[in-house]
């Protein structure tokens, strides 16, 4: 049983949108402004803030403000050049052609080129990096650093999300690294990026501040810092945005749907909701002689009601998946079978495996 998970977030409206906010000045509502800081709270803290080492949503989400990929997705999900200016694919959808950008730099000032990219494949396949990410990489067959600004990677058969992988996991800084062990490298903590913030402070169990990359091949930021709060506590965290110590949380399905439904934070807040790669499931354990009957897996499907579990302990902020993917995004398949609630079909199932009351 999979279950797609509606994220729920809470802005300040003073903040991410100043257009709602009457008496702001003289600015028009449509057009935005240099300056000011976000306070995010986060129940988790980043354990590190090198990507290809990351495996936290906390270490990402930081870690993505600092770094960039070759690649990215847009808002409607969809791959978008970053640091790669255009590519080609081969007929035969092999060989990937990535263009870099000219003239990128880190934030140290040394400018970004292709050997970057080939000194963080090496570093992602190299079995001494203890990266969960490696098996994407390791389908390649051949990686060639054509130009200063041009990379190119064939992969020894088809393989669909092979695009996709050249986000930021890919991208180090070779000038830094090469030759260090990356685990001990000071970069988890002290980072030199190509994003559109950097680093200025961490203090452990409290707080990271981002400062705008002033410099970022983008344009500077809108805002000169983002602030990441580190508050382990959900509900200390919901009774911190109402006392404005965070602008921007996420919320848990109550929440979002009860507690927030109140005229002070329709008033001083925006909430939003979108669909995200988010999911929950029963992993079934092949080798327990239980679950090799595919009729009691089968059972099991059928006997779960996912709508159920949607409206009561999701209030209603979920739908039924299939899989780990979102409806309408490419990977989707509309046609994987469904197992629709029916407790007397998975009875029927378990009784022709021999299973009784």
């Amino acid at each position: 049983m999979r279950s797609h998970i509606a994220v729920t977030i809470l802005v300040a409206a003073a903040l991410l949108v100043p257009w709602t906010v009457s008496g702001t000045g003289s600015v028009p509502a449509d057009t935005p402004a240099y300056g000011d800081a976000l306070v995010v709270g986060s129940i988790g803290e980043p354990s590190t803030l090198i990507p290809v080492l990351a495996g936290d949503s906390a270490s990402h989400e930081v870690a993505g403000l600092i770094f960039n990929g070759l690649v990215k997705y847009d808002t409607d999900l969809k791959i978008i050049g970053d640091l790669a200016e255009s590519w080609e694919v081969s007929d035969d959808g092999l060989t990937i052609t990535f263009r870099l950008r000219k003239g990128v730099r880190w934030t140290d000032g040394v400018e970004f080129t292709a050997d970057d990219v080939m000194f963080g494949y090496r570093t992602i396949i190299d079995e001494k990096t203890p990266t969960a990410y490696k098996e994407d990489f390791l389908q390649v067959r051949k990686a060639e650093v054509l130009d200063r600004y041009t990379f190119r990677v064939t992969y020894g058969e088809p393989f669909a999300p092979a695009l996709s992988t050249w986000g930021n996991l890919p991208v180090l800084p070779r000038h830094l690294l090469e030759g260090k062990d990356i685990t001990k490298s000071a970069l988890g903590r002290n980072p030199v990026g190509l994003g559109p913030f950097k680093l200025k402070q961490w203090i452990p169990g409290q707080k990271l501040v981002l400062t705008a990359n002033r410099d970022y091949f983008k344009g500077r930021p809108y805002l000169d810092y983002y602030i990441y709060r580190v508050i382990p506590d959900q509900a200390t965290m919901f009774m911190e945005l109402r006392a404005g110590g965070v602008d921007l949380m996420g919320l848990t399905p109550i929440q979002y749907s009860k507690q927030t439904d109140t005229r002070f934070y329709r008033e001083n807040f925006q909430k939003f909701r979108y669909p995200v790669f988010a999911y929950t499931y029963l992993g079934f354990n092949l080798k327990h002689p239980f679950f090799k009957d595919i009729n009691v897996r089968r059972a099991i499907a059928y006997a779960i009601d996912k709508e159920e579990i949607i409206d009561v302990v999701l209030f209603g902020l979920g739908s039924v998946a299939t899989g780990p993917y979102v409806p309408g995004t490419w990977p989707y398949n509309p046609d994987v079978r469904k197992y629709e609630y029916n407790p007397e079909k998975a009875k029927e199932l378990l009784r022709a495996s021999g299973w009784k009351d």
